[in-house]
């Protein structure tokens, strides 16, 4: 078998997937021993084992219509049009599972032609660990399959919102995968959950503000319109991912921001055509999976025929970001409002049985189709002008760790060496309190660049340009303000809490010798104990002020190991 990572199953099963009923979907070590049974039986599939996960069973991806030679092979995905399918990173959203596979068998069973496919490369289940935590009770509100994994990893992490902050080895395998692929246009498969309407199949598309013109352009004058039509025609309706406003479709529905945390978003950074397929959850599980392999058919079509437009696409995508001057983030939805065909279902609160009280009730009885509000646009709230090159101190070991991962070029400093920059100091921010993903995601985050000044970096230290393919990653992960940074995942906390402080007795004597030496202190103190009158009634706080102006506190409190050069 073709594998770069050795796998043992501590037990072997039988399996065929043509044995499965409509209701089933394999266990990890089922499909994973049908995948290698594919390997052995077909030249035109490759299937590697690509690094650990955390349950500490490897993470595999199958390849169809490589180069049979795993270095040649994935040296094809880079340099042709490529699609990436993620499946079973909600393990308990198995339809993308069991669609792969069937799309497979139906590829083979049609004489395995690969003159119109592009390079396809499908992880079968990323997130092992919930792979092997199977239940049939999980998920209470959706219907079938009989048995499925569990959302959270080995962890307990939700590995959709892993994709910056990397706390998994899954992660780190899942970025060694995208990064030797490349990959053009990216699929992650999901099961929603939410509101009750009559479409089988839903489809999150990346947010149009956030991507370069030449993506927005492919994926929605052409990609989009082009496979619902194709859809259509089988009697499958394609429609946005319902994400509501308030309670109802009814009072409006709103595009998905995918930030950089989660799959779509992760891969929209490195300009791929990325979607989510979210199949709706009371749906029954044959039907959805037939509705994922629908769409993976038709989208692997259309790469095949507009290979051309996507492989330009991306490449002015990445001009085009080389020639912004300023990083804009921060999005939040607008309040502009268009409208929207719905095929839904009329919905009454009445009483609940269970409780007493108010419930929402969607009559199925009574389906309709009506004009909906729809919110589509988001604005950018903040922007910086791109720095030169960023410099990452060697002790931001984690950050240097994940850069490397995603193969940001970067320069190891060879000797101490020193820059005309700026140092990043943060000024306030706000935190949650509980943890959010074994965080405590911080935001609202006020920074400021310091006046420029030599900044010595020491050997080790890394310099990474922002003038590179990797520019949109690179700025979303360093610039602390930016919705899914490294300091805002807590990298950088240990900065943030003072180190040495003062005894107020002794510091009384130097505060005057303080104010004695800094006439401008002296002045901006005496106005505001004037313009102040709980400063002018609290003495400890006056010593504090003087203290945080004077030589004797702390320049690294708040100081980001991360400086900007311009």
């Amino acid at each position: 078998m073709k594998n770069i990572y050795l796998l043992f199953f501590l037990f072997i099963t039988s399996f065929s997937f043509s044995q499965l009923d409509g209701n089933k979907t394999p266990t990890y070590p089922e499909l994973i021993e049908y995948y290698k049974k594919l390997d052995s039986a077909h030249k035109e599939i490759e299937f590697y084992a690509m690094g650990e996960s955390d349950y500490g069973l490897p993470i595999f991806v199958c390849i169809i219509n490589g180069a049979q030679d795993s270095l040649k092979t994935f040296e094809k995905a880079k340099n042709e049009t490529t699609v990436l399918i993620n499946n079973a990173i909600h393990p308990g959203e198995p339809d993308g599972v069991n669609a792969c596979i069937l799309w497979i068998e139906e590829w083979i069973k049609n004489g395995k032609n690969l003159q119109n496919l592009p390079v396809i490369a499908i992880v079968p289940a990323y997130n092992v660990g919930g792979m092997m935590n199977r239940s049939t009770v999980s998920r209470a509100n959706q219907d079938g399959p009989a048995e499925y994994g569990f959302r959270g990893n080995a962890q307990n992490l939700d590995l959709n919102r892993d994709f910056i902050k990397m706390d998994s080895k899954n992660m780190f395998t899942f970025a060694a995968i995208y990064h030797a692929l490349n990959p053009d246009v990216f699929v992650d498969t999901h099961v929603s959950n939410g509101a009750d309407y009559q479409y089988v199949l839903t489809l999150i598309s990346s947010m149009k503000e956030r991507n370069a013109p030449s993506i927005v352009e492919i994926t929605n004058k052409y990609l989009i319109p082009q496979i619902t039509s194709k859809l259509l025609k089988k009697k499958l309706v394609l429609f946005p991912y319902v994400e509501l406003m308030e309670d109802t479709p009814e009072q409006g529905i709103m595009a998905f921001n995918d930030l950089a945390r989660y799959a779509m978003g992760y891969a929209a950074l490195f300009n791929a055509i990325s979607f989510t397929v979210e199949t709706h959850m009371l749906k029954p599980f044959p039907q959805r999976v037939q509705a994922t392999k629908e769409f993976i058919n038709e989208l692997v079509d259309w790469t095949f025929i507009n290979k051309t437009k996507i492989e330009k696409a991306r490449s002015e995508a990445i001009v085009w970001q080389k020639n912004q001057t300023d990083f804009k983030f921060n999005y939040k939805l607008s309040n502009k409002k268009d409208s929207v065909s719905f095929l839904g279902y009329e919905y009454i609160y009445k009483k609940s049985e269970v409780t007493g009280q108010d419930r929402l009730f969607y009559d199925r009885t009574k389906p309709f189709k009506k004009m909906i509000p729809s919110f589509e646009t988001y604005t950018a709230l903040d922007s910086i002008p791109i720095p030169k090159m960023y410099g990452v101190s060697s002790e931001a070991i984690d950050v240097i760790n994940c850069l490397k991962a995603n193969k940001v070029e970067m320069i190891v400093l060879d000797k101490d060496t020193s820059f005309s920059g700026a140092y990043q100091m943060i000024e306030s921010y706000k935190s949650p309190s509980k943890p959010y993903e074994g965080h405590f995601l911080h935001s609202e985050v006020k920074c400021r660049a310091l006046e420029k000044s030599l900044i010595a970096l020491k050997k080790g230290d890394v310099l990474i340009y922002t003038n590179q393919d990797k520019r949109q990653f690179i700025l979303s992960v360093l610039e602390p303000k930016a919705e899914d940074s490294y300091f805002n995942w807590n990298f950088f906390d240990s900065y943030l809490s003072q180190k040495e402080h003062f005894s107020a007795y002794v510091f009384e004597e130097k505060a005057q010798e303080v104010l004695l030496n800094n006439p401008d202190l002296k002045k901006r103190f005496e106005d505001k104990k004037k313009t102040d009158a709980i400063f002018n009634s609290d003495g400890y706080a006056q010593l504090v002020y003087i203290y945080k102006n004077s030589i004797y506190f702390e320049k690294t409190f708040n100081r980001l190991p991360v400086t900007l050069f311009f």
